[in-house]
């Protein structure tokens, strides 16, 4: 290492080392030594040493005071995680050694600039024998042996989110060996092909990290329904098939998302669409930070479920396609279809029910936002209501995708009245959700099931809950305020037994 080079991480390889035994020699390895050497922020340290890796990570956990997990007694494998005093989390893995010396461990990993060690007793000094720090600068992704993604196919997806993370060049070599190796994917769990296709969507330049995938012949294996997009026409103001659209939403959604991040991009803020996007809904940062960095499951961001969702919402219109005779191209309930495809997907890469119930509605209800937009008025409190009432937290991702749907429709051709009306719309909806929940999200109930079946006599049943939602809609709406009133709707509505409920709920 350059010895101008301050290691970031030095503090915590000086804890480790005080807690090993003498004489034993332990390298940090991989990503962390990577990332150091770019200067990204480092969030877990790989170790590798030759002896008894569980018994060593054990007893760090115990000197560090973090919690121990047997990650793996087969390959000795374990992990220590310690907890932050700003309340993040640090892992450490602790595993064998792979081979006779660390060299021989270094060759059987996947990418040369993964391939680099320091040993803990002397961190100054950079063990690189297959050239990872050359690749570095060079900005290229090579593989460390011809064999690697015959030992691993899913190195494959991974040296992709690694080019497109780090914006690298994939060596011609080792592009033509993830070609070779592509048809071994199916031997891979549907759990790590998952959990890598997510670590995608959540990185930067997913369209890109897409087009890639798609050209090595990857999404045949991990997302089949996508290839069907290609050719399929649509009308104007679409200018482009199914497919590109489809990759330009992805595009877009990045840019509204880095355009009401946190610390916003300058570039993309200073885009002519992004201004007013910016200047409307930037007053929602946090909230949205928080929404996408919340997990639905432990291991994987709402984020990148709406990535996902992202790429699934047209993928009904090759199978609803219709030529009207005027020369319209139609999709006639697409988005219904679509809910269905999505979830039979994400069963395949074994979601959790939670996440397969929050990437239908979204599928489902992308296009709410622009029909309401399309009336030429703000949501009423009941379109309010009714839109929260099918999507629930869903909803914020609706709005979200479905700005970035309008923009990759009309590319440069948007029209500025129809893209401000679709802002405000959708700031309607956000500051229902975050500013007003009480008043046309989920007002506090007026009564309850008890007080229907007492007062009207009724036994328990569907009839209950329908007039219990008449009385929550119309509360909502400000038409219902005291309990007197909700009892007199829900006689009303006894009578009536066939309340209007439009799916789209963009009339009232």
């Amino acid at each position: 290492m350059p010895e101008a080079t301050q290691l970031s991480f030095l503090d915590l390889l000086d804890k480790v080392r005080a807690v090993l035994p003498p004489g034993l020699s332990v390298y940090a390895v991989g990503g962390s030594v990577r990332d150091e050497l770019l200067g990204r922020p480092i969030h877990d340290i790989d170790f590798v040493l030759s002896g008894d890796a569980l018994k060593i990570g054990r007893r760090a956990a115990n000197a560090l005071g973090g919690a121990y997990y047997p990650l793996d007694e087969e390959r000795d494998t374990a992990r220590v995680i310690l907890f932050q005093p700003d309340g993040s989390r640090m892992a450490l893995d602790f595993a064998a050694q792979r081979g006779p010396d660390l060299e021989s461990d270094l060759r059987a990993r996947d990418f040369t600039l993964n391939a680099m060690a320091m040993e803990l007793s002397d961190p100054q000094t950079l063990l690189d024998p297959l050239g990872g720090a050359a690749d570095l600068r060079a900005r290229l992704l090579r593989a460390c042996s011809p064999t690697a993604f015959e030992d691993d196919p899913l190195r494959i997806l991974r040296g992709v989110r690694l080019a497109t993370a780090f914006g690298f060049h994939i060596q011609p070599e080792t592009r033509q060996l993830m070609r070779q190796s592509v048809e071994r994917l199916p031997g891979v769990s549907a759990e790590r092909l998952r959990d890598e296709l997510f670590r995608i969507l959540d990185g930067p330049q997913a369209a890109t990290a897409l087009r890639l995938l798609d050209l090595l012949g990857v999404m045949l294996y991990i997302l089949p329904e996508l290839p069907a997009l290609k050719g399929v026409t649509q009308s104007p103001p679409h200018f482009e098939d199914v497919w590109d659209h489809t990759l330009s939403v992805l595009q877009k959604l990045e840019s509204v998302l880095k355009t009401l991040a946190l610390q916003p991009d300058p570039e993309a803020a200073a885009n002519l669409a992004m201004a007013p996007l910016s200047l409307r809904l930037g007053r929602y940062r946090e909230q949205l930070y928080v929404h996408l960095s919340a997990s639905i499951n432990p291991l994987r961001s709402a984020r990148a479920l709406l990535f996902l969702a992202t790429l699934y919402h047209d993928i009904a219109k090759p199978d609803t396609r219709q030529l009207e005779g005027s020369g319209r191209i139609r999709f006639l309930e697409h988005e219904l279809l679509g809910e269905q495809a999505a979830a039979r997907r994400a069963s395949e890469l074994h979601l959790s029910n939670d996440e397969i119930e929050r990437l239908k509605k979204i599928v489902r209800h992308h296009m709410r936002p622009l029909l309401l937009a399309q009336t030429g008025q703000l949501p009423t409190r009941r379109a309010v209501y009714r839109f929260y009432h099918a999507t629930g937290p869903a909803g914020v991702d609706v709005c979200l995708l479905s700005l970035a749907d309008s923009l990759a429709t009309y590319g440069p051709d948007l029209p500025q009245d129809l893209w401000g009306h679709q802002i405000d719309v959708v700031r309607t909806l956000l500051e229902a959700w975050w500013e007003r929940p009480e008043e046309s999200v989920s007002p506090p109930a007026l009564i309850d099931g008890r007080d229907l079946m007492r007062a009207l006599n009724l036994e328990p049943g569907p009839e209950v809950g329908r007039l219990l939602e008449l009385v929550r809609e119309a509360q909502a709406c400000g038409e219902v305020h005291d309990q007197e009133g909700a009892l007199a709707l829900a006689r009303e509505g006894m009578q009536k037994k066939d309340p209007s409920t439009p799916f789209f709920g963009v009339e009232g």
